[in-house]
C-alpha cells in the first residue's frame, strides 16, 4: 500500500457528550404488530464444508430482510418458493399481508451448493438480485412500494460463476449510457492456503452498461476481482462508480490480469534503473526545504514553479512537470521562495500554514523523494518516546496514575480484531489511495441515511458509537462524523447474544436484537417535562435517554432486522413483526 495517504477519522466535539449519565429503563409500552407469512423465509443453512468463521459471518449471519431506502417503510424478503415478497407500511392499524412482486425463474431447491438469495436497491427504479446459484439479475422495477406502478422486469441476467451474494450496487450514468456497478461476495476454497483456513474471500466488482443501440439491453463491460483473507465488515462502491471503500480485518488487493502484470513488470524495470531519489526534503516545525539536482544545461529562465495553498508544480523548460501534486498539508504560498545554489541544485522553501505539525510525506502518493532527518529531530523524537520504554517492568508502581493496567479492563473492552482498516481503492489504477488504521475502533453496523450517498458505518470510539458518512467527492472531508449514540459501544459489548444492530436514518434511536425474541432500543436524550435532580451531584438533570425492551412472541430465530425513522421490522422464519418506535410527524 505504498503511496496511499494515511488518514484519520476526526470526531466532532460538538456531537460528543462527556456528561452522558446512561440509559434509564423505560416501561412505556411499545406497539408491536405481527404478520404471519404464507410461506417460510428461504433460509439456507450452512453446509458441512462451510465451517469457517468467514462462512458464518458472510452467510450464517446474513440479514434476510432488505430495506428499500428509496421509499419509506418498504421491506422485502424471499420465501422458500423463490418469491420476492414486499411489505409497504403506511398505517400500522391497516396492515396488509406481504405481496409477491417477482418470482425467481430458477428452482432454488434443485441447486445443492446454493447460497441465500440476496438483493440490493441500486436506485429508485433498479434492483440487483441474486438467486444464490451464481446468476445475477438486473431488474427494472418501476416505482416500488406501490402495487399500481411496481412491476419487476428482467433487463439483464447472466451466470457469473460460483454462487455469491450481492454486497452492494449503485446506478449511474457514464458516457451517456446508464450503468450499474455491483459488488459480489464469495468465500472460495484456496488450495494454496495450507496454514490458514483453506479459504479466501473474493469481492468481484462488476460493471454493467446499457448497449449503445438503445434497445434497453445491458452487457457486462468490466469485471475486477479483489482477494482478501477475511469477510469485509463494510464494502461499498462510490456513487460515481470511480472508487470503492472497504472496512476489513485483513487487507484486500486486486487480482491482476496477465496484461496488467506485464505492464507492472515493465514499470518495475524502469523504477529499478532510477535508484537515485528525484528530490530530497527536510522539515522543521515552521518550514520545509526541497532540494533538486538540476541538469547542466538548465538556467534560471528554464525553471517554472507554481505555488498554491495545497499544491506545487515544478517544470523545467517545456517538458512535462518534474514534480506536481497535492501537498500533505497547506502552505503559505505567498511566502514560498526558490533559489539556484552554486552546486547546480534547486532549493525550494515552503512555509507551513500549521506550525508544529510534522509531515509524513511531502506530496501525497509521491514516493520519488527521500526525507532527510536532522540529528536534533532524531533526539527530540527519541526523547518524546522515552516514557513508553523502560528497562524494568512497572518501574514506578506508586505513581498516582499508572499508564495502563490490563487487569482493569473489563471483558467487553477486549477486541478480537485490533487490526481492522478502512481502505479506499481507485477504480482506474486499482490501487489504495487512502487508508485508515481503525485500531480498537470496533465496527458495529452500517446504515443508509441518504440512498444517493454511500452507506454510513458506525464504529465504537471509547464507550460511544460514532456514525460516519463517506463523501467520495470531498477529499478534505472524506469521512464525516454525523451522529453519536452515547455509550452504545459499551452497551452492545455486554450483549453476548446480539445478532443484528441498526439505527434510524434520522439517528433518533439505535437498536439491537438477540438471536431469539428480545429487541433492545436506545433512544437519543430528550428534554424532560418535569424537573429531575441528580442526588449525587445535587444538580438538575435537563434530559434523559431511555432504553426500551421488546420481547417478541416467537420461538423461531430472528433472520432479519431493519430500522426506519418510525418502525423496527423483525423477520423470523414464519412471521414479520413491526415495532412502532416513534410516532409520525
Amino acid at each position: 500500500m505504498a503511496g496511499a495517504a494515511h488518514c484519520s477519522l476526526q470526531a466532532k466535539r460538538l456531537l460528543l457528550d462527556p456528561k452522558f449519565e446512561g440509559y434509564k429503563l423505560s416501561l412505556e409500552p411499545l406497539a408491536c404488530y405481527q404478520l404471519g407469512l404464507d410461506a417460510a423465509v428461504a433460509e439456507v443453512q450452512l453446509r458441512d464444508d462451510q465451517y469457517t468463521l468467514d462462512h458464518m459471518r458472510a452467510f450464517g449471519m446474513y440479514n434476510y430482510l432488505h430495506l428499500d431506502s428509496w421509499y419509506q417503510d418498504n421491506v422485502y424478503y424471499v420465501d422458500q418458493f423463490g418469491r420476492v415478497m414486499n411489505l409497504s407500511v403506511t398505517l400500522d392499524t391497516a396492515l396488509q399481508k406481504p405481496r409477491e412482486v417477482f418470482r425467481l425463474p430458477t428452482d432454488l431447491t434443485a441447486c445443492d451448493n446454493r447460497l441465500c438469495a440476496s438483493m440490493h436497491f441500486s436506485s429508485s427504479m433498479c434492483v440487483t438480485l441474486s438467486d444464490g446459484t451464481g446468476r445475477l439479475y438486473l431488474i427494472k422495477s418501476g416505482k416500488r412500494g406501490n402495487s399500481a406502478s411496481e412491476k419487476w422486469e428482467i433487463v439483464f441476467n447472466e451466470e457469473l460463476g460460483s454462487p455469491f451474494i450481492v454486497a452492494h450496487s449503485i446506478s449511474f450514468v457514464k458516457s451517456d449510457a446508464h450503468s450499474l456497478a455491483v459488488l459480489l461476495l464469495r468465500v472460495e476454497k484456496d488450495d494454496q492456503d495450507t496454514k490458514g483456513s483453506g479459504f479466501h474471500v473474493t469481492l468481484e466488482w462488476v460493471t454493467i452498461a446499457e448497449r449503445k443501440e438503445g434497445a434497453h439491453t445491458y452487457e457486462i463491460i468490466k469485471r475486477r476481482v479483489l482477494h482478501g483473507k477475511s469477510v469485509p465488515h463494510y464494502a461499498a462502491i462510490e456513487p460515481s462508480g470511480d472508487g470503492l471503500m472497504i472496512v476489513s480485518h485483513k487487507p484486500f488487493t486486486f487480482m491482476q490480469s496477465e496484461s496488467d502484470k506485464v505492464e507492472e513488470n515493465d514499470d518495475a524495470k524502469v523504477s529499478n534503473e532510477k535508484k537515485d531519489p528525484l528530490y530530497y526534503w527536510q522539515q522543521t516545525e515552521d518550514d520545509l526545504t526541497i532540494t533538486i539536482h538540476l541538469p547542466q544545461d538548465i538556467t534560471k529562465d528554464d525553471i517554472k514553479i507554481q505555488f498554491s495553498r495545497d499544491n506545487i508544480c515544478i517544470t523545467l523548460k517545456d517538458q512535462p512537470p518534474l514534480m506536481e501534486g497535492k501537498l500533505y498539508s497547506s502552505v503559505d504560498h505567498e511566502s514560498c521562495t526558490w533559489v539556484i545554489r552554486e552546486d547546480k541544485s534547486l532549493e525550494i522553501s515552503l512555509i507551513k500554514k500549521n506550525e508544529g505539525s510534522r509531515w509524513p510525506e511531502l506530496i501525497i502518493g509521491d514516493t520519488r523523494g527521500e526525507f532527510i532527518m536532522d540529528p536534533s529531530q532524531c533526539s527530540e523524537i527519541a526523547e518524546s518516546l522515552m516514557h513508553l520504554t523502560s528497562e524494568v517492568m512497572n518501574p514506578n508502581p506508586e505513581k498516582e496514575n499508572p499508564p495502563c493496567n490490563a487487569q482493569e479492563l473489563e471483558e467487553c473492552d477486549a477486541f478480537l480484531e485490533d487490526g481492522a482498516s478502512l481502505c479506499r481503492f481507485d477504480g482506474n489504477t486499482l490501487k489504495v489511495t487512502h487508508i485508515i488504521n481503525l485500531g480498537s475502533n470496533q465496527y458495529l453496523f452500517s446504515v443508509v441515511v441518504n440512498p444517493k450517498e454511500m452507506p454510513c458505518f458506525c464504529l465504537r470510539h471509547d464507550v460511544d458509537a460514532l456514525l460516519w458518512q463517506p463523501h467520495s467527492d470531498q477529499p478534505e472531508n472524506m469521512w464525516e462524523h454525523i451522529a453519536t449514540f452515547n455509550a452504545l459501544g459499551y452497551v452492545q459489548a455486554s450483549k453476548q447474544d446480539k445478532k443484528f444492530m441498526a439505527c434510524a436514518p434520522d439517528y433518533s434511536y439505535a437498536a439491537l436484537c438477540e438471536c431469539l425474541r428480545r429487541v433492545f432500543i436506545y433512544r437519543q436524550p430528550t428534554p424532560l417535562a418535569t424537573v429531575l435532580y441528580n442526588r449525587k451531584e445535587g444538580r438538575q438533570v435537563g434530559q434523559v435517554a431511555k432504553q426500551l425492551v421488546a420481547t417478541l412472541e416467537a420461538n423461531d430465530p430472528i433472520l432479519g432486522f431493519q430500522a426506519t425513522n418510525e418502525r423496527l421490522f423483525v423477520l423470523t422464519t414464519k412471521t414479520l413483526f413491526l415495532i412502532k418506535v416513534n410516532s409520525g410527524n
